[in-house]
């Protein structure tokens, strides 16, 4: 499944861009696919997870790009493969968490923030360290640090493929706030904490810890998607 997540994002984007006339629904249409296939090898248990990934994608996108104007896709509309995207992202960053070893998340924090604020100070990106600012409060309040380090890393690498190929732009100059944004942000991976952070405490408060069910595989980064209490250290 995480290659399969992979070769769907890679190769989605890809089509998408290059493929004008039919790209967009049959990528659509290739991603609907895989994450139906990921809900039905899913645990019963920790589908709300993902459930609660895709309303809250769906939510921000229609915000941060319809509403807010941060950034604009390829045809000006929200593709039908974005909402789905996110969940896949969101269950390969569950897979990767696992393997940092424990503190290695705050060393990824750390490395980002010199070049953020080199980017700040040089007026290259003024967002930056607010974004910033939001993967680190969400490391502060939540248990699930390794996930967050891991999607603030991962989603870089989709934004930097994405903006690079052409699917979507960052605007130069940040709606309503003044600021400046790189294309992209190099700390763009703050909106995804913020979305797994909502999708982690959403799925504890109506999980009673009785009931969570988690694979073998999955360390207690991932429990937090189904109960806090299982993720609290």
């Amino acid at each position: 499944m995480n290659v399969i997540v992979i070769a769907t994002i890679g190769l989605g984007l890809l089509i998408d861009q290059h493929w004008a006339r039919y790209g967009q629904v049959l990528v659509s249409a290739a991603a609907w696919l895989v994450l139906a296939a990921l809900w039905a090898k899913s645990d019963p248990r920790n589908r709300p997870a993902l459930l609660a990934c895709l309303l809250f994608a769906t939510a921000g996108e229609v915000f941060l790009s319809l509403v807010w104007g941060l950034y604009e896709y390829r045809l000006g509309n929200i593709p039908l493969f974005v909402p789905p995207g996110h969940v896949l992202l969101f269950f390969l960053g569950t897979q990767i968490a696992q393997r940092i070893p424990e503190g290695g998340e705050w060393w990824i924090a750390l490395a980002a923030a010199p070049l953020i604020a080199a980017f700040a100070w040089n007026g290259r990106d003024t967002l930056g360290p607010l974004l910033y600012a939001l993967f680190a409060l969400c490391m502060v309040l939540s248990p699930s640090r390794r996930l967050y380090a891991t999607m603030f890393v991962l989603s870089l690498a989709m934004e930097l493929y994405g903006t690079w190929i052409g699917n979507w732009t960052w605007a130069p100059q940040v709606p309503w706030l003044g600021l400046t944004a790189d294309n992209p942000p190099l700390a763009a991976g703050a909106f995804y904490c913020v979305l797994d952070f909502l999708v982690v405490s959403t799925t504890a408060r109506l999980q009673p810890p009785a009931s969570v069910a988690l694979n073998p595989s999955m360390d207690s980064t991932q429990a937090a998607t189904c109960s806090a209490r299982s993720s609290s250290r």
